[in-house]
C-alpha cells in the first residue's frame, strides 16, 4: 500500500522541474504547461470521495486493483505520449487512477490495525511514504530528466505498479461488498466536485497571465460559483450522495479535514516557493535544485516516524497545531531569504521546518480524520481526507502562486506575497484546529 502512495504523491511533484523540457519538446508556453501539474492533482482530488465510496460498495481489493490498473496504464501513455495533449490526457487518467485506488489503499491500512498505537504507528509509516514521495519527485524529476529525459518520470513508475497489483492479489484479504442500503453512485456530485476546483483554478492562472482574457477569467469564475452552488443542491437532494448525512454529525472530523486544506495548501506552496527560489533567484541547475531538497526528505522521515509516540503523549490536535506553527515559521524563512537572495544554505532551515510541520501536522490530522471509522464508512472517510489533502494543495498553489507570481496584479515580491498568503490560510486553519472539541478520543492522549 505504501509502494502504491509512494508513487501516486511522487507524480504529484515530478513534473515540477521537468517541465521546461516538457515545454520545450512540445513547444507549448508555460500557461499551458500549467495543466500537466494542475490536472493531475485537481482531478485525483475531485474524484476521491466517489473512489471512496467505490471502496465501500464493491469491495476494497477490487476496486484497489482497478484504480491501481488505470494509474499504471496512465503513466505508461504519458511516458509515450505523442503530443502535448495527451500528456494532458494520460496526467487527467492518472488522477482518476488515484482517485479509485487510494482511498481503498488507505481503508485497508485503517482496518488492517485497530485504533491506538498500532494504527498510529502504521498512518505514521502511510504518512512518511507521502511526504518522501512528494519531495522526492523534486529530486527524480532533476536526476532522470537529466540523464535519462522526461519521459521516464513516468515511464519508472510502471513495473512497480505491476510490483504493487500482484502483491495486493496476495496480500489483501477479498472483501465482500457493502450490502443493503443504495447500490447508486453519486456522479453528478462527482463532477461538479471536480469541476468547481479545476474551473476556479483557471481563472486564477488565467488572470495571472500578462496577457490573460477576462473573457476567459470571468466565465471561468463564475462556472466555479455555479458548480459549487449545483454540488449543495445535488448532494441535499442524492439518494446516495458522495457524503452522508452522519459525516458531518462528527465535528472533529470535519473539523480536522478542513485544517488539511489550509495546511496542505501551504505545504504545496512551500515547495514550488523552494524550487523558484533554488532555480530563478539563485540560479540552481534543475539536478542541483533536486539534490537541495533532501534535506527536506529526511526531516519528513525523522518526523513522521517520531510523532506516533508524541501523539500518545500529547494528543493528535496538539501536534496538528504544532504542525501549523512549524509550517507558519518556514514560509517565513523562504520569504525572508527570497527577498535578501541568500544563499542556498540558507534555505535548509526552512526545509527542515517544512519537514516538522508535515510530520507533526498531517500525521495529528489524518489520525482525528479517520477516528472511529467503521466498515461501512472507511473507504468515505479516507476519500474525504485525501480529497482535503489534495484539493487543498492544488487550490493552495492556484491562490498563493498564482496571485503572489502575477505581477501585473501587484507591485510587490512574489515570495513575499505568495508566503504571506499561504499563512493567513494557515492562521484560519489554526483557528479551526483549536476549536476542535476537545472530547473527541483521537485527541486525547493515551
Amino acid at each position: 500500500m505504501s509502494m502504491l502512495q509512494f508513487f501516486i504523491a511522487v507524480d504529484v511533484t515530478v513534473v515540477t522541474i521537468a517541465l521546461p523540457s516538457i515545454g520545450a519538446d512540445f513547444g507549448v508556453s508555460g500557461g499551458a504547461l500549467t495543466w500537466v501539474v494542475v490536472g493531475y492533482t485537481v482531478t485525483g482530488g475531485g474524484l476521491l470521495m466517489l473512489g471512496g465510496r467505490l471502496g465501500d460498495l464493491l469491495g476494497r481489493r477490487r476496486v484497489l486493483l482497478l484504480g491501481t490498473g488505470v494509474f499504471g496504464a496512465a503513466s505508461l501513455l504519458a511516458g509515450l505520449a505523442p503530443t502535448f495533449w495527451v500528456l494532458v490526457l494520460a496526467r487527467l487518467l492518472q488522477g482518476v487512477g488515484e482517485a479509485i485506488a487510494l482511498p481503498a489503499a488507505m481503508a485497508v491500512i485503517v482496518l488492517t490495525f485497530p485504533e491506538g498505537p498500532r494504527r498510529s504507528r502504521a498512518l505514521a509509516v502511510w504518512a512518511a511514504v507521502a511526504s518522501c514521495g512528494l519531495v522526492l519527485g523534486f529530486v527524480l524529476s532533476g536526476i532522470v530528466t537529466a540523464h535519462l529525459g522526461w519521459r521516464w518520470i513516468f515511464l519508472i513508475a510502471v513495473p512497480f505498479i505491476l510490483v504493487v497489483m500482484l502483491a495486493a492479489m496476495v496480500l489483501v484479504d477479498g472483501d465482500r461488498p457493502a450490502s443493503g442500503g443504495s447500490r447508486t453512485l453519486d456522479l453528478p456530485g462527482a463532477v461538479l466536485l471536480t469541476a468547481c476546483p479545476l474551473l476556479f483554478t483557471l481563472a486564477v492562472v488565467e488572470a495571472g497571465e500578462a496577457g490573460g482574457s477576462a473573457w476567459v477569467v470571468v466565465p471561468a469564475l463564475a462556472g466555479a460559483v455555479a458548480a459549487g452552488f449545483g454540488l449543495v443542491r445535488v448532494e441535499a437532494r442524492s439518494r446516495n450522495p458522495l457524503l452522508l448525512p452522519r459525516f458531518f454529525r462528527n465535528r472533529s472530523r470535519v473539523a480536522a479535514n478542513v485544517t488539511t486544506m489550509m495546511l496542505s495548501g501551504a505545504l504545496s506552496t512551500s515547495f514550488l516557493l523552494f524550487t523558484f527560489a533554488l532555480q530563478d533567484r539563485l540560479g540552481y541547475e534543475p539536478m542541483a535544485a533536486g539534490l537541495m531538497m533532501v534535506p527536506l526528505a529526511v526531516a519528513l522521515i525523522v518526523f513522521s516516524m517520531v510523532v506516533p509516540r508524541l501523539i500518545g503523549r500529547w494528543g493528535a490536535r496538539a501536534c496538528a497545531l504544532a504542525g501549523l506553527g512549524f509550517t507558519a515559521a518556514a514560509l517565513a524563512v523562504i520569504a525572508v531569504v527570497s527577498t535578501v537572495e541568500a544563499g542556498g544554505a540558507a534555505l535548509v532551515p526552512a526545509m527542515l521546518l517544512v519537514g516538522a510541520g508535515m510530520g507533526f501536522g498531517l500525521v495529528g490530522l489524518q489520525y482525528i480524520a479517520v477516528s472511529g471509522v467503521t466498515s461501512d464508512d472507511a473507504g468515505m472517510a479516507s476519500g474525504v481526507q485525501r480529497a482535503a489533502d489534495q484539493l487543498g494543495g492544488a487550490l493552495g498553489v492556484a491562490i498563493c502562486i498564482g496571485i503572489g507570481f502575477a505581477s501585473g496584479l501587484h507591485p510587490y515580491d512574489a515570495f513575499l506575497v505568495g508566503a504571506g498568503l499561504a499563512v493567513v490560510g494557515l492562521g484560519a486553519g489554526t483557528v479551526v484546529a483549536w476549536r476542535m472539541p476537545a472530547a473527541s478520543a483521537a485527541e486525547q492522549p493515551a
